[in-house]
């Protein structure tokens, strides 16, 4: 027992002492003009526009970090570090497959700096070329879009520069696009030109160090030509209608009716221009869009993703692309988030039109909404108003076959990356195309 009692108290003392020699190590008010040891280089591996620098790192007592400097293409000088404890250091923003010179060197606790090695390194191919590489533009209807594949997941800016002559005036344009995501799609929208009005489109990409990719050249571009479909002639089935073995979802619990989803009115504010299903086990009344009551109290059974909202347009028409319109009231002013890209408004969904020869729903394809990432309130707000545009078939913008029956089936909010069912509200949905040829 008195073993036990005696080896216990060294080790006590030996902890304390450790502990008051790593204290003692990074006490404030250490100072001392001594520099540190030079790390000693033992190899360098290559990077995708970068290097892995191993090394053995000095013996000193106050060793606070191991550095690397280099200058960028930019002139700006950039350092990395690693705590004293690593045996290796990453540095990124080499921006060719050139030999580079990098400025190793330690750190002591008191800001002393030992001399310089230098370590050469050619690095692996960095990621702004290997995005360039990827770059694919496509033209679609009053609009084009860009594609790039980023299998590094660095941040890279893309500088898409556009030119076009509308109705006689010259216009140049650069939009700059941020992402760190693997597989990325942009789009530029809201281009009304016409079959004799092209697009001449050139691209560069550049990492956050700097450097920049020289610009590849897309050529011109001519844009589809669509336009909106009118609403007027718009007629929604009754909650329970059956259209092809789908029944049409119910849309006015709440403050929400269903026929606000294609008035051309979106929600803002405190204003209620949206549908909800409940989706909470309560009841309402179904509403007609000349705003009296219908006959029929529609009970409500709870949550019921997926839902489907069913629009007979009246006509044949050739579909190209949706916009969709959330909920936006909640918000105390229309400045105010609101409900924008929250767990109520769907993210998420898939897209038919009716087979009537068949009488079968046919797929066209699914969308998810971006969720916007490092936006303030007022961005979003303004994300919102404007709306979420999808094509009817995104990887080959076209028109589809001539329908009269379109099916809008919400999945998911955007709660937990897509997984949540709390989706039960939307604003509005348009659709452009054009008029059949019957």
């Amino acid at each position: 027992m008195k073993t036990i009692k005696y080896l216990f108290l060294v080790l006590s003392f030996a902890a304390i002492f450790y502990t008051c020699k790593e204290e003692k190590r990074f006490e404030i008010g250490a100072t001392d003009s001594v520099p540190p040891g030079v790390p000693v280089v033992r190899s360098v591996k290559p990077l995708y526009g970068g290097a892995r620098i191993f090394f053995t790192v000095p013996s000193d007592e106050d060793l606070l970090s191991i550095n690397a400097d280099f200058v960028a293409a930019n002139g700006k000088l950039f350092t990395f570090s690693t705590s004293y404890f690593k045996d290796s250091l990453d540095v990124y923003g080499l921006g060719d497959t050139i030999e580079y010179e990098l400025q190793l060197y330690a750190v002591d606790r008191s800001g002393n700096k030992s001399s310089v090695v230098p370590v050469s390194v050619i690095p692996l191919e960095p990621s702004i070329s290997r995005v360039a590489k990827s770059l694919i533009v496509k033209p679609g209807f009053s609009s084009f879009y860009v594609d790039w594949y980023n299998e590094l997941a660095q941040t890279v800016n893309v500088y898409v520069d556009f030119e076009f002559t509308q109705n006689g005036n010259h216009r140049d344009m650069i939009i700059v696009f941020s992402s760190n995501d693997t597989i990325e799609r942009r789009f530029i929208e809201d281009l009304e030109l016409g079959s004799d009005e092209p697009v001449s489109v050139t691209i560069q990409v550049e990492d956050i160090y700097g450097n920049i990719t020289s610009p590849v050249d897309f050529g011109q571009l001519t844009l589809y030509q669509d336009e909106k479909i009118l609403k007027t002639d718009w007629v929604l089935p009754q909650t329970n209608d059956t259209i092809a073995g789908i029944p049409m979802c119910f849309g006015s619990g709440f403050d929400g009716r269903i026929y606000r989803v294609i008035d051309d009115e979106i929600d803002m504010a405190q204003s209620s221009n949206y549908m909800h299903t409940a989706s909470m086990g309560r009841t309402g009344s179904e509403t007609k869009p000349d705003g009296s009551k219908g006959t029929n109290t529609i009970e409500d059974p709870g949550p019921n993703l997926p839902w489907n909202l069913i629009i007979d347009l009246g006509d044949h028409y050739e579909l190209s692309r949706i916009v969709t319109h959330q909920r936006h009231s909640g918000g105390e002013t229309s400045l105010d988030r609101g409900h924008y890209y929250k767990a109520e408004n769907v993210g998420l969904y898939n897209m038919y039109y009716l087979d009537e020869d068949l009488n079968e729903w046919v797929y066209i394809s699914q969308h998810k909404i971006p969720l916007p990432v490092g936006l303030n309130d007022l961005e979003i707000v303004k994300m919102g108003d404007a709306g979420d545009m999808a094509y009817m078939y995104p990887d080959d913008p076209q028109f589809s076959k001539p329908v009269r029956w379109f099916r809008y089936e919400a999945l998911k909010c955007f709660d937990s990356n897509y997984t949540s069912n709390s989706a039960n509200c939307l604003s509005e949905i348009t659709l452009y195309g054009r008029k059949a040829n019957n």
